[in-house]
């Protein structure tokens, strides 16, 4: 198996090829090094290697994660996030890509009150329309960016992030990268803020993505290859964050457990 750096390596090399096709500045884009269902040891890596921020999907696989690997980088939540798992969030995470309503920034809002957090986060959206995908409709995100900048007082909100319909042909995402630039550049002359982020691209169609405009690409397959398998056992949740305690879920191998509650 290819060492980490050497992979790494890579990827920054066509990223930079990238940013030189759309005559950007290579420095302006950052990888989110998705370690969904590895274990704490290849987090450990990837901060050895020189990666700065973790991408996890899960609140629930962060909160035995983050404790069991290596200090240092930032941890963001890229998967969708449920209200109930909210105060769990904001303990474990420096970014949350995936605030998808007004309702989920106000509960957002209203426990970083009562916590002291001070939340950064980005509005998921679905720009492709598929039902499978979670995130607002492209129209409706002015109204709720409207709503977090004038009512949501402990928010940041840094900019926007969408997932492009899967495709063989990197090609065919571009048309969704674009509309999402686009859509932050009319946000930003509308509401006279400024979104420096932009969360799209991954390990098939990231280059594309960094030619219009990502400055956060999510890369989990090119990076660690393909992910171990989860066997997903469900559990009841009985209190109002979600979590019962203990965990149920075996990863192939060797390794922890986790409860996934779904």
């Amino acid at each position: 198996m290819r060492d980490l750096s050497e992979i790494l390596e890579e990827v920054e090399s066509r990223i930079a090829a990238a940013c030189r096709r759309a005559g950007r500045n290579p420095d302006d884009v950052e990888i989110v090094a998705v370690t969904k269902t590895h274990g704490a040891e290849v987090v450990g890596e990837a901060v050895a290697a020189g990666l700065r921020i973790v991408g996890e999907n899960k609140v629930q696989e962060a909160a035995w994660k983050k404790p069991a690997s290596a200090s240092g980088p930032e941890w963001h939540l890229i998967g969708h996030l449920q209200g109930n798992k909210v105060r769990h969030a904001l303990e474990l995470f420096d970014c949350i890509h995936s605030v998808d309503s007004a309702a989920l920034a106000d509960r957002i809002d209203r426990i970083a009150g009562e916590t002291g957090a001070s939340p950064r986060i980005l509005l998921e959206v679905n720009v492709s329309g598929e039902k499978s995908k979670s995130g607002m409709k492209p129209e409706e995100v002015e109204s709720v960016a409207r709503h977090i900048v004038e009512n949501c007082r402990r928010i940041t909100l840094e900019g926007l992030m969408t997932m492009a319909p899967f495709s063989e042909n990197p090609e065919d995402a571009r048309p969704c990268f674009r509309r999402l630039r686009e859509l932050r550049d009319s946000l930003q002359n509308r509401l006279g803020i400024g979104l420096p982020r932009l969360s799209m691209g991954m390990s098939g169609d990231y280059e594309v993505a960094v030619e219009e405009g990502a400055t956060w690409v999510r890369l989990g397959t090119v990076l660690f290859g393909e992910r171990p398998k989860v066997k997903s056992v469900r559990a009841t949740a009985d209190s109002d964050d979600g979590f019962t305690g203990g965990g149920l879920d075996s990863y192939s191998g060797a390794g922890p457990t986790v409860r996934v509650l779904d």
